[in-house]
Parts: C-alpha cells; sequence; structure tokens
C-alpha cells in the first residue's frame, strides 16, 4: 500500500463528509495490518458541540470492528495547507495506539508525513495512582 493509495482514499472519504456549517471536510483512512483501509469522514450537526471529527468516527468504526492491528492513518482536508487533527482527536487515537505515522493530505493531493508523539507528545495515558 503506498502512501499515494492511503491519501486518496481520505480524499475520497472527505467527499462523504457532512459539513453544511463550517464547509470543511475532512476525510480519514486508516491502514490494516493486513492491507485493508478503513475511511470515515467528519459529521457537523446544528448543535456544534455535537459534531464529530472523522479521525474520532474511524477510531470508533475500527473499535467497533474489533481492528485494533493500525499501521498508518491518513488525514485530508479542503486546505491549502497540512492540518492536524484537533487535540480531543490524537488524544482518542493516543488511545489505541501508543504511536503510528500520520499523513496529511492538502486539498491537492500533496502530502507531508508526521508522527502521533510528534503532534502530541505529552498524551494524558492514565489516572494516578
Amino acid at each position: 500500500m503506498s502512501d499515494r493509495d492511503l491519501a486518496r482514499a481520505a480524499s475520497e472519504a472527505r467527499n462523504m463528509a457532512y459539513a453544511p456549517y463550517s464547509k470543511f471536510r475532512v476525510g480519514a483512512a486508516l491502514l490494516l495490518e493486513d492491507g485493508s483501509i478503513m475511511t470515515a469522514a467528519n459529521l457537523e450537526n446544528a448543535s456544534f458541540g455535537l459534531s464529530v471529527c472523522a479521525e474520532r468516527n474511524l477510531a470508533a468504526r475500527a473499535i467497533h470492528a474489533h481492528r485494533r492491528d493500525w499501521v498508518k492513518l491518513a488525514i485530508a482536508t479542503d486546505a491549502e495547507g497540512f492540518i492536524p487533527p484537533c487535540g480531543a482527536c490524537l488524544q482518542v487515537i493516543r488511545e489505541f495506539v501508543e504511536d503510528i505515522e500520520i499523513l496529511l493530505v492538502n486539498n491537492r493531493g500533496e502530502t507531508e508525513g508526521t508522527r502521533l508523539s510528534d503532534l502530541l507528545p505529552k498524551p494524558f495515558t492514565d489516572f494516578p495512582s
């Protein structure tokens, strides 16, 4: 599975976003160990606090399918630049994987690679004893 294929899957997922309020579509694609890909998109709501980011939708989908074998994650947005996941999404991703390569995809299909550990260097991991 090439980065280009994963970026394309995230971009296609972005096209399925429901973003009538912000007009900012986000798609996420998760590469799994067997080479399969799961995708999801953001889902907005008129009550903005009920909106769900693509990354959290994807995490829920993967966990519901009993897939914890995450290899690489691609996030595609409508932006010209490279937009990382929000802090809430980073923390949710960290709940299920200690570190993962994240491929950021802009609106032209260009990519920039980073890691979860670079974007969230001090995650909330455990309650103090």
